[in-house]
């Protein structure tokens, strides 16, 4: 019986239509996915989302709320209470929310309280219309061991990051009625930035 032979080129070809498929990837909305395919001369080339290239997000260019996570200011996790901090990409183009926001709380210009997260949080990609939220725990006024620096306040400054050009965020509870945010203590512990329906 004869024996069967395949051009060299053919299997090149297909060995190259392989390799092209595995080097394929589904992207989730708002990740960032970067792909390398070795081309034809074994030379292997890097593709990026538009949104991993994506410019920083300004301050200017996010819509921010600030909403108490227990409504009314009744208590929250043992004697810590919640609230949430929202920016809202007000674009149609994509930006960057590479790392914490500044958030500050003053009692005129006395007393403060600030912001402060652990670790390098990963950047969070915006397109248009997306949101960020971040995660606020902090003491509350007359809990144990809450000490006497405190503030109470209607309001925050807030800043993207990276950012030093701020903005004054009026302070809301779980229904968007104007609210005060009282806390004690040096700081207020922010989760690290997450993405969230638009919106929100």
């Amino acid at each position: 019986m004869p024996a069967t032979t395949r051009p060299a080129g053919g299997l090149a070809a297909l060995a190259a239509g392989l390799t092209l498929m595995a080097g394929l990837t589904l992207t989730a909305c708002g990740t960032t996915t970067t792909t390398a395919t070795p081309d034809a001369t074994g030379t292997t080339t890097t593709a990026t989302t538009p949104e991993a290239t994506a410019p920083p997000c300004r301050t200017a260019a996010l819509a921010w709320t600030l909403s108490l996570l227990d409504g009314d200011g009744a208590k929250g996790e043992g004697d810590r209470s919640g609230a949430r901090l929202t920016a809202v990409n007000k674009g149609s183009g994509a930006c960057l929310f590479a790392g914490y926001p500044g958030l500050e709380i003053h009692n005129g210009k006395a007393d403060g309280i600030e912001g402060a997260g652990s670790g390098h949080p990963a950047a969070v990609a915006l397109p248009g219309r997306a949101a960020v939220t971040v995660d606020l725990r902090y003491t509350r006024r007359g809990a144990p061991g809450a000490g006497t620096w405190c503030v109470r306040q209607h309001e925050a400054a807030v800043t993207a990051p990276h950012d030093t050009d701020g903005t004054v965020v009026p302070v809301t509870d779980a229904h968007g009625k104007p609210a005060v945010l009282d806390a004690c203590g040096e700081t207020i512990a922010m989760a690290p930035p997450r993405r969230a329906g638009a919106g929100t």
